[in-house]
């Protein structure tokens, strides 16, 4: 499968943003898909994670409440919903997925993503 993530901009506090990831190829159900984030000079930390079917979340303490991360496989794509946005939510986001997982299960280690899209930016101004 191939990632392909969009959606992000320049956006002020408070505002909300979705962000999609676009997957291609067959059987996108299969696997378990992450949003993970990059702040200049920080380590990636992964914000959301779901299972196959989307039953399962799992979410960064920070942005609890703040984030929906969901899916429709129907369309092969991810989204990450957020809203009530910081200046430390500013990064660049990448989806990941890996597949071979069991359902319900969430993948909370970014390490353990195969396959990555590009990042796309997010900038919340104050």
């Amino acid at each position: 499968v191939q990632l392909q993530a969009f959606g992000g901009g320049l956006v002020q506090v408070g505002d909300s943003l979705r962000l999609s990831c676009a997957a291609s190829g067959r059987s996108f159900s299969n696997y378990a898909v992450g949003w993970v984030r990059q702040a200049p000079g920080k380590e990636r930390e992964l914000v959301a994670a779901i299972s196959r079917v989307g039953r399962v979340t799992r979410y960064k303490d920070s942005v609890k409440g703040r984030f929906t991360i969901s899916r429709d496989n129907a369309k092969n794509t991810v989204y990450l919903q957020m809203s009530s946005l910081k200046p430390e939510d500013t990064a660049v986001y990448y989806c990941a997925a890996r597949d071979r997982v069991v359902t319900g299960q969430v993948v909370t280690v970014t390490t353990q993503y195969e396959t990555w899209g590009q990042g796309t930016l997010v900038t919340v101004s104050s």
